[in-house]
């Protein structure tokens, strides 16, 4: 039997070594993110039960709210047929969206063609973030 290690690291990794990550709420099952990890940044995420990630655009790794206070409670964590996508289901504290929303998906493209807005917002990125 494989131990959860070897398991993470049978997963199908990009060229860079990172695997999509879909964040879904567990309540209302919505869609709340999505971000990238590497084997060690699931592994973070299995040990710990708050949801770890890679950074792309810092080149580090990071906590889903470490800066925020908008933390993640892991309840499961799910593998599609392919081995190269994780769905994590959350309990979300505060909101998921770095800019101020409860989830990422908050514009719907709408019939003229336009990004629309149509959620509100949760937080105040500025005030958090202090940018």
């Amino acid at each position: 039997m494989a131990s959860v290690e070897e398991t993470v690291r049978g997963l199908k990794y990009d060229d860079n070594g990172l695997i999509p990550a879909i964040i879904q709420d567990r309540a209302s099952k919505q869609v709340l993110m999505m971000a990238y990890m590497n084997v060690d940044s699931l592994l973070a995420t299995i040990k710990t039960g708050k949801t770890n990630f890679w950074s792309r655009s810092r080149k580090k790794y990071w906590v889903k709210g470490e800066s925020s206070g908008h933390t993640q409670d892991v309840h499961s964590i799910r593998i599609d047929c392919d081995l190269d996508t994780v769905l994590i289901e959350v309990t979300q504290h505060g909101a998921a969206c770095h800019k101020g929303y409860f989830h990422c998906f908050y514009r719907r493209l709408d019939e003229a063609g336009q990004w629309q807005v149509t959620e509100q917002r949760v937080f105040d990125p500025e005030k958090v973030y202090k940018k």
